[in-house]
């Protein structure tokens, strides 16, 4: 296979650019890391699907408390990735992906149930995430819940729609980046 300019056509190069914040040798660096995580099985098809046990032991998802939504979220057959998922997941965490972008993932990433609004349930189960070992109490969760709600649902229907979520967001600063991804 020799160079790691052959890997794609000069065709494919400028379709994944023009469908990601990606540049060209940065889309080649992400294949590298696509083809790193299973040599063998990438090596014999490109786009081989590779299940979500490997996808989450890149070093930057292994520590994250939200990455099983987060292959969740980019895969578009829900049991492993192909390299065009990895590559939408890489683009929408580099540094080149717009804030909108990266709100609109991060919502994603929050609904867990993928009902387009974010429920009590589905903050039970961010806090969860975000809390691992240190468990709060049913009283301390539901406290916590109220908490969001009562900043956040501009509406009043014990939900937050994605125009909710994004307004919250939008008073966060250091969102874009805590949303990413080094490549």
């Amino acid at each position: 296979m020799g160079g790691s300019q052959s890997v794609f056509t000069e065709e494919e190069l400028d379709d994944y650019q023009t469908l990601t914040y990606l540049s060209k040798k940065e889309i080649l660096h992400v294949h590298k890391r696509f083809k790193a995580i299973s040599p063998g099985l990438v090596e014999a098809d490109k786009n081989a699907k590779l299940p979500f046990t490997k996808i989450r032991e890149l070093p930057e998802l292994k520590v994250n408390p939200f990455r099983d939504q987060i292959c969740k979220v980019f895969s578009s057959s829900g049991d492993g990735m192909t390299f065009e998922d990895f590559l939408d997941m890489m683009s929408v965490f580099s540094d080149g992906a717009p804030k909108n972008v990266k709100v609109e993932y991060a919502f994603r990433v929050y609904d867990f149930d993928g009902d387009d609004l974010i429920s009590d349930e589905d903050l039970k189960n961010v806090i969860e995430c975000l809390t691992g070992a240190n468990k709060l109490t049913e009283d301390e969760m539901q406290q916590l819940i109220d908490n969001i709600m009562e900043e956040a649902d501009l509406d009043d229907d014990k939900t937050l729609s994605f125009a909710e979520f994004e307004h919250v967001i939008s008073k966060a600063p250091d969102f874009v980046n805590s949303f990413r991804i080094r490549m």
